[in-house]
């Protein structure tokens, strides 16, 4: 079975984790094959928008622990290969220009809510349930945390990490971690509304909102007005030429 189904509808690429008797819990095939596709959409220019998704009754459970049993101390080799695959995944959206949507349907825990937020945009259904139990299993909430901790605050994300709570859809919403909240069965057709209205972009354009504000968001003002002054130059150069 594909661990990844990937379909294009019209402009937008629809990628759906693929393991619903897991849950879409990230084994090592599912994780390299997300950062593969998330690469090809970026090189592919009859793609304009992806939309991330489960297939099942599951977002993404996280990381598959069966296949964590054997990362013991002397395969080391192999436990650095897994965190910098994880990594590489976090970091894959925010190095593209295109924008990537979460559609959240049901459980999002772990690893799979940090891919959710690690997205440019999250919509979840009403029953789509966040967190990071990692503590409740002796383990460390790591590599989500940069994310989390960006997006929601630090007094927010250490409650989620050291307490292992959580969190329904409406809470999410308040935090700040998705940008609304849909009925599950309208899920898919807002996220491809939304897909779609966002591909009817310039592409220049996207490409430069996406890069700028992942420049400045993290900069002191100064900086990150710098930056946006050489986006706005670079923006009437694009508007010259579509003309």
């Amino acid at each position: 079975m594909n661990e990844l189904l990937i379909e294009d509808v019209g402009q937008v690429r629809v990628l759906r984790m693929n393991r619903p008797e897991k849950r879409n819990a990230l084994n090592n095939a599912l994780t390299r094959g997300l950062v593969d596709a998330l690469a090809a959409a970026e090189a592919d220019d009859t793609v304009h928008v992806v939309v991330l998704t489960g297939n099942g009754a599951a977002f993404c459970a996280g990381a598959d622990i069966t296949e964590f049993k054997d990362l013991t101390p002397d395969q080391m080799s192999r436990v650095e290969e897994r965190a910098e695959l994880t990594m590489q995944l976090h970091l894959s959206v925010s190095r593209m220009s295109k924008p990537v949507i979460a559609a959240i349907n049901g459980f999002a825990m772990g690893g799979g809510a940090g891919l959710a937020i690690a997205c440019d945009l999250a919509i979840a259904g009403r029953s789509a349930r966040l967190g990071y139990p990692e503590v409740k299993h002796g383990i460390v909430a790591a590599i989500v945390l940069p994310n989390l901790t960006r997006q929601i605050g630090r007094k927010a994300a250490f409650h989620l990490v050291a307490t292992g709570e959580t969190i329904d859809a409406d809470r999410a919403l308040e935090l700040g971690m998705v940008n609304a909240v849909h009925d599950d069965a309208a899920l898919m057709d807002e996220a491809m509304a939304m897909a779609t209205r966002m591909a009817a972009v310039s592409r220049a354009a996207m490409a430069t909102t996406k890069k700028t504000f992942h420049e400045v968001v993290d900069l002191p003002l100064a900086q990150g007005l710098e930056v946006g002054r050489e986006a706005n130059k670079r923006m009437r150069s694009f508007v010259r030429m579509e003309r």
